[in-house]
C-alpha cells in the first residue's frame, strides 16, 4: 500500500480553503466570510486554516492572488521595449476583470470592506497593490533606461497616472470602461512622462 503524501494532502487542503474563501464571498460578500464557514467548505478544521493563517482577511486575499498563480515565479509585467503597448496591455487586463460581474461585484464589496477594516486593507495593499505599482516602477525604470520615460520623473506619481484613473472610472461609474479608455490613459500618462527635446 501506498504511504500517502502529506504534501500533496497540505495542497489538495490549501486549495479548496482558497477556493471555499472565494466562492463564500461570491455568494454572501464579505462581511459575512467567517472561518468557520471556510473550515465547513472546505472540508477541514478550523485549525487547519489557523495554521496557515491568521485571519479570514489573508485567507482571502490569498484565495484572489491565487487566481494568477503561475509558474512564473512572481508578478513581472512585460518588457518588449515597447512602453506604450505593454501599458496598455497590463491596463486593458485590467478593464477585463473590472468588467467581470464576478469580480466587479467581489471587488465592490471587498474595497468597501477595506475602508472600514485597517487589518484587511493593509493585506490588500501589501501583498495586492504594492507589489503591482513596483512591478510597474520597475518597467518604468527599464524605459527611463532607455530614454522612453524622463530621468527625473517621480515614479510614484507615474503608476498612479496610470492606475489612478482606471479606478476611478470603475468604482465611481462615471463612464463604461473600455480598452479604448485605457489606451488613452497610457497615451496621456506616456505625454507627462516623456523626456524634455
Amino acid at each position: 500500500m501506498k504511504t500517502p503524501n502529506p504534501a500533496r494532502r497540505s495542497e489538495r487542503s490549501r486549495r479548496a480553503i482558497l477556493s471555499a474563501a472565494f466562492d463564500l464571498v461570491a455568494e454572501a460578500g464579505y462581511a459575512k466570510l467567517t472561518v468557520e464557514a471556510i473550515a465547513a467548505r472546505a472540508g477541514v478544521g478550523k485549525q487547519t486554516i489557523y495554521r496557515w493563517w491568521p485571519s479570514k482577511g489573508a485567507v482571502f486575499v490569498d484565495a484572489v492572488l491565487s487566481l494568477s498563480e503561475d509558474d512564473t515565479g512572481g508578478l513581472s509585467l512585460p518588457d518588449t521595449g515597447d512602453l506604450r503597448a505593454d501599458l496598455s496591455g497590463v491596463l486593458r487586463a485590467i478593464v477585463d476583470e473590472y468588467n467581470d460581474p464576478r469580480l466587479d461585484a467581489m471587488s465592490r464589496a471587498l474595497t468597501a470592506e477595506s475602508l472600514a477594516d485597517p487589518t484587511l486593507n493593509s493585506e490588500i495593499t501589501a501583498r495586492i497593490l504594492g507589489p503591482l505599482l513596483e512591478v510597474t516602477k520597475d518597467r518604468l525604470r527599464s524605459a527611463q533606461r532607455a530614454g522612453q520615460v524622463a530621468a527625473d520623473a517621480d515614479l510614484s506619481v507615474a503608476v498612479e497616472l496610470l492606475y489612478g484613473p482606471i479606478y476611478h472610472r470603475w468604482m465611481l461609474r462615471t463612464h463604461p470602461l473600455t480598452h479604448e479608455y485605457a489606451d488613452t490613459v497610457v497615451e496621456f500618462a506616456l505625454r507627462a512622462l516623456e523626456p524634455a527635446h
